[in-house]
């Protein structure tokens, strides 16, 4: 009589050519699980139900898992998703060997409610740590790598104001966000490296989306990628290269950006995706959150028209030191972002557009404005029809002093 456990297992005559001290640890096995099985019955006709299969599982070792004793060896990225469960966490953190097993990690996190709150992001973790060790560094903030922040409105490259001090661009940002400790050893990609990787590397090779494709290759080189790293957080694998860096951030915006309705929801308005993300980059410039609606609808307004955009955010992308109001001399200088020469919408974004400037851009607020001028100190837009009325507004505003 045999059975899956091996507890009713008769020596077979066949195998008189295995080991004697093989044969003798058989048996010896055999009647210890025949000693817990007789105990269980025990238990059971006593009464015992759930307490005789935990006293089962305790006895047979059934429910033990592999667990590493230290707090780990070499360091090692640990990425988590957005959505995953802390199963599924432990998983992860099993095939990267950072913990022994799965158990080993929600057996240790059970019960604290750290666990159910890691965040999606990477993690610098370490090889073969306990459970208990991998829960509690993986809880700890600074075990988290500080994602990278963009803001609406935020250009690719550094910008430097009338006073001196240096605004960092995106690409800066990124490569601060880029360095980590590994092993001892401090790794950085460097500004440099994500300018020529942004300006040279093939398109694929950067995530650009197909709607963008024939405008990313169109527009001025160290121009290409602006716009289409919009509003958020990215979350940066260290150790990653310049155009990995860049092909996920961009590969995260895109996904964003299908959200916010590029491409989709731009099919009704007249222009192409891509010109969408330039007209919310110059609302997301000219004013508050509040009037982004109607600054959209001037914008379409007199592209319609074929009247000049006339912004000084278009002429400021390209100083050296933009200010708030141009001057008679920065307009008059030629170049396809100078909106006061030339008609039309400029080559590219002039920044990061954020989601409230993007729905703007598709959805403009009907009305019969064609001019509008920041008129208080709080940033706050006027909007007229005419331009008698636009200069009134104008120097009312220069007059108290809110430019």
């Amino acid at each position: 009589m045999s059975d899956d456990l091996g507890l009713f297992s008769e020596p077979d005559v066949h195998q008189d050519e295995r080991p004697r001290g093989a044969k003798a640890a058989r048996r010896a096995e055999v009647r210890r699980k025949r000693t817990i099985l007789w105990v269980v019955v025990a238990l059971v006709l006593a009464g015992g139900g759930v307490g005789a299969y935990y006293g089962y599982r305790t006895l047979s070792g059934i429910g033990s898992y592999d667990d590493y004793p230290g707090t780990g060896e070499a360091d090692v990225v640990v990425e988590v998703k957005d959505g995953d469960l802390v199963t599924t966490i432990a998983t992860t953190l099993r095939d990267q060997e950072v913990v022994a097993s799965t158990r080993a990690f929600t057996e240790a996190g059970k019960g604290d409610s750290r666990v159910t709150a890691i965040q999606p992001g990477f993690y610098l973790m370490k090889t073969k740590m306990s459970g208990q060790a991998a829960v509690d560094r993986m809880t700890d903030p600074k075990a988290k790598v500080v994602p990278l922040e963009v803001r609406g409105g935020n250009v690719l490259h550094d910008i430097t104001g009338v006073d001196g001090k240096v605004t960092k661009g995106i690409l800066s940002m990124l490569s601060d966000a880029s360095c980590a400790e590994l092993d001892g050893v401090r790794k950085c990609v460097s500004p440099q490296e994500l300018r020529d990787a942004a300006e040279n590397a093939d398109a694929a090779a950067l995530g650009v989306p197909d709607w963008a494709l024939a405008d990313f290759n169109r527009a001025p080189r160290e121009h290409r990628l602006e716009g289409l790293i919009t509003r958020g957080l990215y979350h940066l694998k260290p150790g990653a290269s310049a155009p990995e860096l860049l092909k996920s951030v961009i590969e995260t915006s895109n996904t964003r950006l299908q959200g916010y309705g590029i491409p989709a929801g731009t099919s009704g308005t007249g222009f192409r995706p891509y010109e969408v993300l330039v007209i919310a980059s110059l609302i997301e410039k000219e004013g508050l959150e509040k009037d982004f609606a109607k600054i959209s609808q001037v914008i379409y307004k007199r592209l319609s028209i074929e009247q000049i955009l006339q912004f000084d955010s278009t002429v400021n992308y390209k100083l050296d030191r933009p200010i708030v109001t141009t001057s008679d001399e920065d307009r008059d200088r030629s170049g396809p972002y100078n909106t006061y020469k030339v008609k039309g919408l400029p080559p590219t974004p002039i920044g990061s557009p954020s989601r409230e400037a993007i729905r703007a851009a598709i959805s403009p607020e009907p009305g019969p404005w064609l001019y509008f001028v920041k008129c208080q100190k709080d940033g706050t837009t006027c909007f007229s029809e005419n331009y008698d009325e636009h200069r009134r507004l104008s120097d009312k505003a220069r007059a108290e002093g809110v430019f």
